[in-house]
């Protein structure tokens, strides 16, 4: 049995996770209305462990504080440096494995919910069709360029959507299953 892959992530109304620069300022809102919680706790909750590329790991060490008490799995065909995050307390490791293996080895350490983060690995996992749960909440601002949640598909992925809420602010949050 495989784990279960989640993407839970805000974009833009065009469609972008991040400035160009990775910056995720836009993702709080113009300031003018509270945002409230839009469901991340619960979800986080009923996670084993998080994936993320090496380019989401570095925006977020850039947060200060490490925002994470679940386990943390950095991807990387490269060397990463580990140590400033694990002195902020983060429980993190590093694999270069193809998001298969990542998969097949994580649920063999019993890891049975991932929450899969960061554009590019997000891409590579629904390419190799191992998203099994999108959560998109959408922020009502464009902001014309940026990082897209999505990118180039060998074919189509169909979706059931399961749940579309709104919140305070103007977020409006879609839930799809495969």
């Amino acid at each position: 049995m495989r784990s279960t892959c989640s993407v839970f992530c805000g974009v833009s109304l065009d469609g972008f996770i991040a400035r160009p620069d990775g910056a995720l300022d836009f993702l709080e809102g113009d300031g003018t209305a509270e945002m409230g919680d839009h469901g991340y706790e619960a979800f986080i909750a009923g996670v084993d462990a998080i994936v993320m590329g090496r380019h989401t790991f570095e925006v977020v060490l850039g947060f200060g504080q490490w925002p994470y008490t679940k386990k943390v799995f950095v991807l990387s065909s490269g060397n990463v440096d580990l140590s400033v995050a694990r002195q902020r307390g983060a429980d993190v490791e590093l694999l270069h494995a193809s998001p298969e293996e990542v998969v097949h080895q994580l649920a063999a350490r019993g890891c049975k919910h991932l929450y899969i983060d960061g554009g590019a690995t997000v891409q590579r996992f629904l390419r190799a069709g191992l998203i099994d749960r999108l959560i998109v909440t959408h922020v009502p601002v464009l902001i014309g360029q940026g990082i897209p949640l999505f990118g180039p598909l060998e074919k189509d992925i169909r979706w059931k959507l399961v749940a579309s809420r709104s919140f305070p602010g103007g977020l409006v949050q879609s839930e799809y299953a495969r």
